[in-house]
């Protein structure tokens, strides 16, 4: 048990979400505020990056208000204030970053930048109380697949990472080509479920130098090849079979990566993060996987799988312990590394 409750107030605004919570001692989430703007970007058939700028700038103050309210707490409760500044969208993360600044410098706060990747690891900690490093995590969200040994907290090894399209771009990719619009993960997930995963065989893509790096360009490309080959020869096709034969092109490769990882490595935990990470075909291939190989499977729940502060949180709680601070230098990073501060 600790000594003192640790109560930290977390700020997420990397995309299209502006996002505030209440953690106390990294795993007790208190409150978890989202307000999502895919709505908006859904007109545009992506995030449009100065649109979700302003609208963070709108909603901030609101979100923080009502994670403090739900969380029946005031900025003076506070121990620490954690914040994303990376990676991300620059101007996005410029809204969080300011504010978190703001606020650490009128109340006088210790202020904690956190790693969006590291959020979304520590994501796990909150419903897995048991869990503790080391253990190997996928993270698969939007713009980032990662395949990381997780030695510590806020130690990581990344093992491999998408050498160009993350699995949620292609998604998003995949499900505009066959119509289905954004955002493209959900809509092919509903898809798939009337169609055949069996039906078409898509590429599983190897990178030759690494066996734990992915690419799932090709896999794209072979789906718009296999869409405009039928159209060239005016034979119809299922936008349902493409859907389910693509999501398990994508699913066989991440779960023979991280299988591949378990051995290799002797781990016997193994966790999923990212808002990929909330797809119930995926979710179930690993555990039945983990099942096989006698390995504790953990998943967040669907909530946080998507970009929120609790998170954030959670990861910028086992920061603080450590002793991490920022201060009022720190600046947005849109293509923060993992590992790097």
């Amino acid at each position: 048990m600790e000594e003192k409750e640790i109560k930290i107030l977390a700020i997420e605004s990397s995309c299209d979400e502006t996002a505030a919570a209440v953690v106390v001692n990294g795993r007790d989430v208190r409150s978890n505020v989202i307000s999502s703007q895919i709505a908006l970007h859904t007109l545009y058939g992506g995030v449009v990056p100065e649109i979700a700028s302003r609208k963070h700038i709108e909603k901030i103050n609101q979100v923080i208000r009502a994670a403090l309210e739900e969380a029946q707490m005031t900025l003076d409760d506070m121990d620490a204030i954690a914040v994303t500044y990376g990676p991300g969208l620059v101007g996005a993360l410029l809204v969080g970053v300011a504010q978190a600044k703001a606020i650490s410098f009128a109340k006088n706060i210790p202020l904690v930048g956190v790693h969006h990747i590291e959020g979304h690891i520590s994501a796990n900690y909150i419903e897995n109380k048991d869990l503790e490093p080391p253990f190997l995590c996928l993270v698969v969200s939007g713009g980032h697949t990662h395949l990381v040994r997780v030695v510590d907290y806020g130690v990581y090894e990344i093992l491999g990472r998408t050498r160009d399209d993350a699995a949620g771009e292609a998604f998003d990719k995949v499900a505009r080509a066959i119509g289905l619009g954004y955002p493209g993960g959900p809509k092919i997930e509903q898809k798939a479920k009337e169609g055949n995963p069996m039906a078409i065989d898509f590429p599983r893509g190897k990178v030759s130098d690494n066996v734990y790096d992915f690419s799932f360009s090709g896999m794209k490309s072979s789906v718009l090849n296999y869409i405009n080959g039928c159209k060239m020869k005016n034979q119809s096709y299922k936008e349902a079979d493409i859907a389910a034969s693509f999501q398990q092109a994508v699913v066989d490769v991440l779960t023979q990566r991280a299988i591949h990882a378990m051995e290799e490595y002797h781990l016997d935990k193994f966790a999923i993060a990212g808002g990929v990470a909330s797809n119930a075909t995926l979710r179930e291939a690993m555990r039945k996987a983990c099942e096989e190989k006698g390995v504790a499977f953990y998943h967040p729940s669907p909530i946080l799988c998507t970009d929120n502060a609790a998170m954030i949180g959670a990861a910028g709680y086992y920061e603080f312990l450590a002793g991490t601070r920022s201060h009022t230098d720190l600046n947005a990073v849109p293509n923060l590394k993992l590992g790097e501060r």
